[in-house]
């Protein structure tokens, strides 16, 4: 049987300071955890101090968790960015079901091959399952979406950003932050808050075919 195996580490780790950003690390994963409890297999388990590693029930909702950690990382103001691999494949012992380690297969191998290899590759989005077209569409979705979110800053953008992904209407994030409706109007369309949205919905649609 193939799992999804979804394994992730910071960028640049080494430049930033080390404890903060393993505390803000730590403290994403086990909410990560929490949320998703019913559908992980073996929980989201921090490796290499910057990595983590989880198998998840399925596609959807390791997709899920994909977009909610990058939705955390705004809403929490965290000053790093995720590079994420998502491997289908083979685990050929148990699967540890509390603590993502002692397990061999694969599918772990190919997934820690292709989380070295994405160091020296632009994207930070990697999906490998066995559905082809489901594969080339994510992949392609996920470039779109990581072109509109890592344009954002964290000092001008994450707020703001926060209150749209949390409230829809610009009316009602200017009320919120106190700004004119035209001004936060002006910010929704350069923010590409619309396509960020289609985007996400492409994914999720694509998810959800069987």
């Amino acid at each position: 049987m193939k799992h999804y195996i979804l394994m992730a580490d910071i960028i640049d780790s080494g430049k930033k300071e080390q404890k903060p950003l393993m505390e803000d690390f730590k403290n994403l994963i086990e909410e990560i955890n929490e949320i998703y409890k019913a559908d992980i297999l073996s929980p989201l388990t921090i490796t290499l101090g910057d990595e983590f590693q989880g198998v998840i029930k399925n596609l959807a909702t390791s997709i899920q968790i994909i977009l909610t950690l990058e939705e955390n990382c705004i809403h929490k103001k965290l000053n790093f960015k995720l590079r994420y691999v998502l491997n289908q494949g083979e685990i050929e012992t148990p699967v540890n079901e509390k603590i993502a380690y002692e397990m061999l297969g694969s599918g772990l191998t190919e997934a820690r091959l292709k989380l070295n290899d994405s160091k020296y590759k632009k994207f930070r989005f990697n999906i490998t399952i066995d559905n082809l077209l489901q594969r080339s569409i994510l992949n392609d979705a996920f470039t779109i979406f990581e072109n509109i979110k890592d344009k954002w800053s964290l000092e001008k953008d994450y707020e703001l950003v926060s209150n749209f992904i949390q409230l829809k209407d610009y009316k009602i994030v200017s009320e919120k932050m106190n700004k004119t409706r035209s001004l936060i109007w002006k910010r929704e369309k350069t923010l590409q808050m619309e396509s960020y949205n289609a985007t996400k919905n492409i994914i999720h649609t694509i998810t959800s075919i069987k």
